[in-house]
């Protein structure tokens, strides 16, 4: 097995960057989802309910991100240094953030049409994992929950092959294949031996970086929106519906708590046990 792509999230819920290599530091890819947007109670806003935040780019440039977007001319984002931390919050999680300040804010609340904020993590080991799947010390960036998240391109081939054997029983043209973009991974791997292999393993090797896969990712909604169209669809939630539900969840891909930090590279050969 080895490495195929690697993905990078500078502002949560925002466009990915494909690279060819990664530091990964114990809560996740350096560069990784250290920014998000919050609304003005502090609380995160994602592509789920803006899907126009799939059109924003962000690239690191300087001290901080230079962003561009369907609606706006680009902007640089620098946090000033001495700048006080604000409460904010993701999920269930109450996290400290430095905030990047009036224009950026005016720009994403343009972009959305609602009242935005982009706000830094600037500490990133303020925000624990879930103890129920890591330990004490592990810890993560804005991502959802977890450090990383593995998916794999024989898993992707057999839920495509699914969507369109079922849009054939339905009597429908075959829909074009989803992309592995639709499911905003860390990582991906090819040449795995047989799809949704990766459900079974516990220890990951990425060139020299061990990893723990802690949990399957269940999936939501915002794999339903296309993100050059910033369309809405019914797949792949429907079809995981079918061949991938339980506890009440559709799952697709695994995610990752790092074991150690190092450099990964596309090409990386990638060992697992289970």
């Amino acid at each position: 097995m080895r490495l195929g792509s690697i993905h990078i999230y500078p502002i949560k819920s925002t466009r990915g960057l494909r690279v060819g290599t990664a530091q990964v530091e114990p809560w996740g890819l350096a560069g990784d989802r250290r920014y998000m947007v919050v609304d003005a109670d502090g609380m995160v806003l994602t592509a789920r309910d803006h899907p126009r935040m799939l059109a924003v780019a962000a690239m690191a440039e300087g001290r901080g991100l230079k962003l561009t977007g369907p609606h706006a001319d680009p902007l640089q984002v620098s946090p000033a240094p001495g700048t006080p931390t604000r409460r904010v919050r993701v999920w269930q999680d109450d996290v400290d953030a430095v905030d990047t300040g009036d224009e950026a804010a005016a720009w994403f609340t343009a972009l959305l049409g609602v009242p935005a904020r982009l706000v830094w993590l600037d500490d990133p080991t303020r925000r624990p994992v879930d103890p129920a799947y890591g330990t004490a010390e592990d810890r993560v960036s804005f991502a959802d929950a977890y450090p990383l998240l593995l998916a794999s391109t024989a898993s992707l081939r057999r839920l495509n092959d699914w969507i369109a054997e079922d849009a054939v029983e339905r009597g429908e043209e075959p829909p074009a294949p989803l992309p592995m973009t639709r499911f905003r991974p860390s990582v991906v791997v090819e040449d795995v031996p047989e799809p949704f292999a990766e459900d079974r393993w516990r220890r990951v090797r990425i060139g020299d970086v061990p990893f723990r896969a802690v949990k399957l990712c269940d999936r939501c909604v915002l794999t339903t929106i296309d993100p050059d169209t910033l369309a809405k669809g019914k797949e792949p939630i429907r079809t995981l519906s079918r061949h991938r539900r339980w506890d009440g969840k559709v799952w697709f891909a695994v995610n990752l708590i790092p074991d150690g930090t190092g450099v990964i590279r596309v090409g990386d050969p990638v060992t697992a046990e289970e």
